[in-house]
């Protein structure tokens, strides 16, 4: 028979907070889990590597439904891949969208920071840029 480990122990193991450990159970991202006599939880091996798999997804930036879905897939693995990658082609399209808004934003804040005329405020460009969007050189940041 596996060990089973206590709630405080598969947070430690996983790094995952015990709130968000019940949160994920209650969502239906973790099988619905054994407990104890107390009506402690408990963790097996498959629990912990499950709750591994979430924390390290969360940790890349898949949304939960994303995740349920790799979950999904992961339950059965003799299925094509395609849907995996889908879902890692969409997610990169967002970390790609979302490095160039960033990139925008370090160009923005270069500029306000370079016209500064380091005077008194009234003369600031970095109040009078955030004070009016239209003196943006980049709209979208």
């Amino acid at each position: 028979m596996s060990k089973k480990v206590s709630i405080g122990d598969a947070s430690r193991s996983c790094g995952v907070k015990v709130p968000t450990i019940r949160y994920y159970e209650q969502i239906g991202l973790l099988s619905a889990l054994p407990r104890t006599e107390g009506n402690r939880r408990t963790f097996d091996a498959g629990d912990l590597r499950r709750l591994a798999f979430i924390r390290h997804a969360r940790e890349l930036g898949f949304e939960i439904d994303a995740i349920r879905t790799l979950l999904t897939l992961q339950d059965d693995p003799h299925q094509p891949c395609s849907s995996a990658d889908a879902i890692a082609r969409a997610r990169l399209a967002e970390v790609e969208q979302r490095i160039d808004s960033l990139n925008a934003l370090k160009t923005e804040l270069g500029v306000m920071i370079e016209s500064c005329s380091r005077g008194q405020v009234a003369d600031c460009r970095v109040i009078e840029v955030l004070a009016d969007h239209r003196q943006c050189t980049h709209p979208h940041h």
